[in-house]
């Protein structure tokens, strides 16, 4: 048996809004053999343009039942049959959230008439309920009201069942099918395209733009997972109605695709994506002779046509890079701007320096130790990331350039590269960011013997 839900709202997500109006029509195959209709009082105001889509208003249900008083009747007829709905996603996220909060666990298998529509009947020019039923001949009285949409479910879906040649239905409702799952507008095939390795998949909007760039280590588990689960959120339901193409990009190793999806979304600059969208400072580690004749080396915000020596992303980070270099060669740390004070080093730097602060050392000696503390500082940030490919006659790479993020890409394993501009001819250039900073540097201390300096 199918039960072919309709519901209206206060809005498009279950989590903050209620169902206004529900309507179940019982269908056997043949005919609809029970219904069950009401108006809902969502116990929360009905927005104004809702109330003019609709016609329902809040004067209409204030006398009208809430769900609560109506849950048990709605599981009865639910719980046991196929749940239908076009768009079924958005119907059943809204009563499962609302049953539950009642106390009523609902557990349906599930079929969308969008998605059957794509399949069985193709190439009409929308697949909306109206239109389609225009382009079908359906009829369709009170439009947004859910009575007169469940009806007209229920005689497209006669259509669809009497149309479904290629037995499209029965495939939908095997346990491993996926189906239902994914958003109405995406086709079967790209989903099945889906592989299981790491990369990163982007979800396209109607107008074919990427509105959603995300990472993974199996591809096609993580796409599942964005639909796979009954989540009433707003994310969930923007997903559902603007998804309407997945493509992907293979990447070799997680690394790369957490690269990958960093350097996209600050490219692409994607709708849904919150995380990593603000603007960032860079900051260079700077080196300059003072008026005596010493070298002094500061961290400071990246100038335009003045050149640094590293590329970083927090001052913290400059001033920790500072910090150590200065130890490990005993460099002054006020000539390093780590002391504001004038006259000599004090306090925990004052065992370290060997005088430079106040000219007890010579500049000559002095810059020698700076030199060689940079020399090792430039050394130690400009090396490759080599790493397993894609499949054995290539390896990955991922190459870093004065601490910045240069790019990466696959080189054969039969070509000898034989410095810094034969592996560029293989690599793909990507701008770097703070995201992808700090993922190079854990990487680089949680996997040293995969780093290779150049």
């Amino acid at each position: 048996m199918y039960a072919i839900v309709d519901i209206e709202t206060t809005g498009s997500y279950a989590a903050a809004n209620g169902i206004t109006e529900i309507a179940i029509h019982v269908f056997d195959g043949i005919e609809v053999v029970e219904k069950f209709e009401s108006l809902v009082n969502p116990l929360q105001p009905i927005p104004p343009f809702i109330q003019q889509m609709t016609g329902i208003t809040n004067q209409m249900v204030a006398n009208a039942p809430p769900f609560s008083a109506i849950a048990e009747r709605v599981f009865s007829l639910l719980q046991g049959q196929i749940f239908v709905a076009h768009n079924v996603q958005f119907d059943y996220s809204f009563v499962k959230a609302q049953l539950k909060s009642d106390g009523f666990e609902l557990n349906c298998s599930k079929l969308c008439t969008v998605r059957l529509s794509r399949q069985i009947l193709p190439g009409y020019p929308s697949y909306s309920l109206g239109k389609l039923c225009r382009s079908l001949g359906i009829s369709l009285e009170n439009r947004h009201r859910a009575g007169g949409d469940t009806a007209a479910t229920v005689a497209l879906f006669k259509k669809l069942l009497h149309e479904d040649k290629s037995n499209q239905i029965a495939k939908s409702l095997k346990r491993n099918s996926k189906e239902w799952i994914l958003p109405p507008h995406v086709q079967r095939a790209d989903f099945d395209r889906l592989p299981t390795k790491p990369g990163v998949y982007y979800f396209h909007d109607k107008k074919d733009k990427i509105v959603y760039v995300g990472k993974a280590i199996n591809i096609r588990y993580r796409v599942n997972s964005h639909f796979s689960n009954d989540a009433p959120t707003w994310q969930k339901q923007k997903f559902i109605r603007n998804v309407y193409r997945i493509t992907y990009q293979e990447c070799a190793t997680p690394l790369m695709a957490s690269l990958l999806e960093s350097a996209e979304i600050k490219h692409r600059w994607p709708r849904y994506n919150a995380a990593q969208k603000k603007r960032e400072d860079i900051f260079g580690i700077f080196v300059f002779e003072d008026q005596h004749g010493y070298k002094r080396i500061a961290v400071d915000k990246i100038k335009k046509n003045v050149s640094s020596l590293l590329h970083l992303y927090t001052l913290a980070e400059g001033q920790a890079i500072i910090r150590k270099i200065a130890r490990s060669h005993h460099l002054c740390l006020r000539l390093c701007f780590m002391q504001q004070t004038s006259g000599a080093c004090a306090g925990e730097f004052a065992a370290n320096c060997k005088g430079a602060c106040v000219k007890k050392e010579k500049a000559a000696s002095y810059n020698q130790r700076v030199d060689s503390a940079l020399e090792e500082l430039i050394a130690a940030e400009n090396y490759m990331i080599i790493d397993k490919g894609r499949n054995n006659k290539e390896t990955s790479c991922v190459l870093i350039e004065k601490g910045s993020f240069y790019g990466m890409g696959y080189i054969p394993t039969n070509v000898a590269v034989q410095n810094t501009t034969d592996v560029k001819n293989y690599l793909t250039p990507y701008r770097n960011n703070s995201t992808i900073q700090k993922t190079i540097r854990l990487f680089k201390e949680s996997f040293p013997e995969k780093i290779k300096p150049l």
